[in-house]
């Protein structure tokens, strides 16, 4: 069943029985009709309704159908109507002005309605097709203006070039001037004009296909980029044979612009603009192609700034990002910068095109790589690195104030020191983290020795991640004498990692797991083996002092410390007062306001803390008022030298009497001699600790310690203390006050 609507007919017709005849037939064929008895009634009609197709008598009083079809003609939204004329003429001239006046077709008036219903389905057929025409053009047009796109045709003969409206749009011209090529070629920006005249000739002598992009600038001042495709066509014009050229143009500003972005973010660095990773790995890798092919060298040099930290933490990050921002400009000053990023950006450069990879570029946070990527030797990449240490002395205005930046580096040679990128890398920053060990604000080449030492370094710490579970590491224990009384007041826990049966030095592991955050389950382990420690020596030979555990700064910022603490030991139930803390003075005063108050739980737990190293922080002495202390200890630097500097020697005195006023007890570390000791001693510091007196030693030779050396009375030192007090050696030491 066809559920397709009827097509609607409108008749128009004086003569009565023609009109009733006509409507019923075309009824019992399948349509709609409505019919009318004049030019001026159908006119009417048609004002209000429109049908799908209307049949005209040619000839009526009034307003005949040649004069009604002009007139329909005239209605914006009836141009399109199908209209077929019905005539008894026939004649050519009625057909001819049937057609003149816009009519689609014509029928002779009789009985052959099975003609004239074909011709009326024609008719529908074709409107239709036109009605779609034009809305597809319509779409076209509409798809055109949003795409920015128009379509255009040349040919040899002509003079303007026949663009269409979109096209004029696109190119921002007015649409009722028609543009002519030589207008249009002035367009063109001047730097790409010759290079575009020349490819339009070669298109015009070769008959081949153009697609490009063209910058132009449009005559409101714009600058726009076109893209342009052409193509040739043949036709014939009077017999004689006619060459064209058709194609469309399409503005793509946008597009490009945002493909530029693109680019730009995926090959630069937002921040800095420098060139990012991706993009430094990719000069690098062009850059060891070409050295391989000409025999030449290339440096990489990976430059990192030294605690830019503290600005971040200090400043704040919109200072730290200042701060990077002035850097790498400074830094881009000292190599020749190329900003190509293009795949094949070499080709068409010579045999020493590869020397547009020259950059710096940001690998991330504050570190920074150069690209040399033709150098003759280790002394070029040393003079860049000299250059851009340099160019950092002056310092960097940021966050209100002068801030002075210096950086490490670390060289890598191709083929020298690495045979792509990755090894490269590697390599320079090996030999960067080897000037930061010796002080930075300097820069170092690659070697094999690095490479060694990095391996057994990562060695080492893989090894330092299982030491726990194995249960390598152990605790040797130094006393802490008080040489007058002669007697062991404490010991300072010592932690040593038995490795494979040999003990590896503390210089060695410590400061592996201090960067590695290793030192706090480390750390963690300590506390907890020092309390078991006090326990069992409480059980031998009553232990009742204090045990000191050394814990870096890092540890007295957890909000845990003081529950493990009480963890530790209530698992071994010792008191409080067995454990004693010590914290460096430098590590101390790093984050001094978020210490405190850990260091006043800890203190109101019955857990001492004392400052190891005091004296070589070169902080304000202020803090010591605040901070719940029970102890300093002299740094070994100062005992060293006493009895051979008076300036040693002053500097211990202030401690002692800096202690003395404050109520709290002085430890002198590093006693090695008889002299030091006398020194210390006559000066008024009692406790003491150093090789003098014992080597720090496993736990279970300290009863041994005490029961050869201390109870005996035998050993050098105490002798030493004995005489210098003169007059006493018939008492025993141990019973002196």
């Amino acid at each position: 069943m066809n559920d397709a609507p009827r097509p609607r007919l409108l008749l128009v017709d004086d003569e009565e029985v023609a009109r009733l005849l006509t409507q019923a037939a075309l009824q019992e064929r399948g349509f709609v009709v409505d019919t009318v008895d004049s030019g001026e009634a159908a006119l009417d009609w048609l004002a209000v309704q429109q049908p799908d197709a209307v049949l005209l008598d040619a000839r009526m009083p009034g307003l005949d159908g040649f004069e009604t079809c002009a007139r329909i003609r005239e209605f914006i939204d009836l141009d399109q109507l199908p209209v077929l004329m019905l005539t008894a003429l026939d004649d050519e001239a009625s057909i001819e002005r049937a057609y003149q006046v816009g009519a689609n077709d014509f029928f002779i008036k009789g009985p052959h309605w099975s003609l004239l219903v074909g011709r009326l389905r024609y008719l529908l057929r074709a409107s239709r097709t036109v009605k779609e025409l034009a809305r597809s053009k319509e779409r076209l047009a509409r798809a055109q203006d949003l795409a920015r796109m128009g379509s255009f045709e040349w040919h040899d003969r002509a003079q303007v070039l026949n663009l269409s409206a979109e096209g004029q749009r696109a190119l921002g011209l007015p649409l009722d001037e028609a543009p002519g090529l030589l207008a249009l070629v002035q367009l063109v920006a001047r730097a790409e004009r010759r290079l575009f005249i020349r490819r339009m000739r070669e298109l015009h002598a070769h008959s081949g296909i153009l697609v490009t992009d063209v910058p132009l600038c449009l005559p409101d001042g714009r600058q726009r980029i076109v893209h342009l495709e052409v193509e040739p066509e043949y036709a014939f014009e009077e017999g004689s044979p006619r060459r064209g050229f058709s194609g469309v143009v399409q503005d793509v500003t946008d597009r490009r612009q945002a493909e530029d972005r693109i680019r730009q973010l995926a090959h630069f660095d937002a921040l800095t603009g420098l060139p990012n990773r991706r993009q430094l790995i990719w000069r690098t890798d062009r850059a060891i192609e070409a050295a391989r092919r000409l025999g030449h060298q290339v440096a990489l040099l990976l430059i990192d700034l030294d605690r830019f930290k503290n600005v971040n933490d200090t400043l704040g990050h919109a200072a730290g990002d200042e701060l990077l921002v002035e850097v790498s400009r400074r830094l881009r000053s000292c190599v020749r910068h190329s900003e190509q990023v293009i795949e094949g950006a070499l080709e068409g450069g010579g045999t020493r095109g590869h020397r547009s990879l020259e950059a710096v570029g940001r690998l991330g946070g504050d570190e920074f790589v150069a690209l040399l990527p033709e150098v003759q030797g280790h002394g070029d990449a040393e003079r860049v690195a000299q250059r851009m240490l340099e160019a950092l002395r002056e310092p960097v205005y940021v966050g209100g104030q002068d801030c002075f930046v210096t950086a490490s580096v670390g060289i890598a040679l191709f083929p020298r020191d690495g045979a792509n990128v990755a090894d490269m890398m590697r390599n320079a920053d090996m030999a960067m983290y080897t000037v930061k060990e010796q002080g930075r604000n300097a820069s170092a080449q690659f070697s094999p020795q690095l490479a060694a030492q990095g391996r057994a370094r990562l060695a080492l710490e893989s090894a330092l991640h299982k030491a726990i579970e194995r249960h390598e590491l152990v605790l040797y224990y130094q006393p802490k004498v008080d040489v007058r009384q002669a007697r062991m007041v404490g010991v300072e826990a010592l932690m040593r990692w038995r490795r494979d049966g040999k003990l590896v030095p503390p210089n060695e592991f410590i400061p592996v797991a201090e960067e590695s955050g290793l030192i706090v389950p480390m750390s963690d382990w300590a506390l907890g083996e020092a309390a078991r420690q006090a326990q069992v020596w409480a059980q031998d030979f009553d232990f009742a002092e204090a045990i000191a555990v050394n814990l870096p700064n890092r540890l007295f910022e957890r909000a845990d410390l003081v529950e493990h603490i009480h963890q530790c030991v209530n698992a071994h139930g010792v008191p409080h007062r067995s454990l004693q803390l010590e914290i460096t003075e430098t590590g101390l005063m790093k984050d001094l306001e978020s210490v405190i108050p850990t260091l006043q739980r800890l203190n109101e737990a019955g857990v001492k803390i004392s400052i190891d190293d005091f004296g070589t922080g070169y902080s304000s002495l202020s803090y010591l008022t605040s901070l719940p202390l029970s102890e300093l200890k002299i740094d070994r630097s100062f005992v060293k030298d006493l009895g051979s500097s008076p300036q040693s020697s002053a500097v211990v005195t202030a401690i002692l009497a800096l202690a003395r006023s404050l109520g709290l007890r002085v430890v002198a570390e590093g006693v090695e001699t008889i002299r030091q000791m006398e020194v210390l001693h006559r000066l008024g510091c009692r406790v003491m600790q150093g090789f003098l007196f014992a080597k720090p030693m496993p736990p279970d030779e300290i009863p041994t310690w005490l029961a050869t050396t201390v109870l005996p009375r035998q050993a050098e030192w105490i002798a030493s203390s004995t005489l210098e007090r003169g007059g006493d050696a018939a008492r025993p030491l141990a019973a002196r006050p």
